[in-house]
């Protein structure tokens, strides 16, 4: 695997190293020794999954409050999605900073989401489908989220969203925190 720092602090592009021959490929998507050597968290006790009917499905903007602050790593594995995060930590150089990423089930390509950051994504095929490993078990009481258009990020998603849950589309407006508190 190759790791690849993104413009966020901590926001890490996996790119998997393709075995080819006339079968097809063959590539590891985790290894806890690669992972540790890159300095990425390697403990993962829950796997999650979203199917999405529809091109322009969009879910998001997600994260979980401290102590149960989740680190995600991101995939595609069927269609293709655009995955946004946002980094909201108030100490961060990228604080209320957002990169997008395209991730396909053909390019196979990941994205670690560190603690802190906001993560969603818009589907750009139909039929597309996610998966993503998370650092800490789904906590309700610890969920939040910021809002898809939420004028203090300005996210330009490149694609239109024609399916939202009314929760993701409800959150309200950012209020930035003073730099450099936790």
């Amino acid at each position: 695997m190759r790791f690849i720092p993104t413009s966020l602090c901590g926001a890490v592009l996996i790119e998997p190293q393709f075995r080819t021959d006339a079968r097809g490929h063959f590539a590891r998507t985790f290894c806890e020794a690669e992972f540790a050597a890159a300095g990425l968290k390697t403990h993962f006790p829950q796997q999650n999954h979203s199917f999405n009917e529809v091109s322009g499905t969009l879910r998001g903007m997600h994260f979980q409050h401290a102590p149960e602050a989740e680190v995600k790593v991101v995939r595609c594995t069927q269609g293709a999605i655009r995955d946004v995060i946002i980094d909201l930590r108030p100490g961060s150089d990228s604080y209320m900073k957002w990169e997008a990423f395209d991730l396909t089930a053909e390019n196979a390509l990941q994205l670690y989401v560190p603690k802190g950051f906001a993560h969603g994504y818009v589907t750009l095929q139909d039929r597309s489908a996610v998966s993503y490993l998370v650092s800490t078990p789904y906590a309700p009481s610890a969920e939040g989220g910021v809002r898809w258009n939420d004028p203090a990020f300005g996210i330009d998603w490149k694609a239109e969203v024609k399916q939202i849950s009314d929760k993701d589309s409800g959150w309200p407006d950012y209020r930035p925190q003073q730099r450099g508190r936790a």
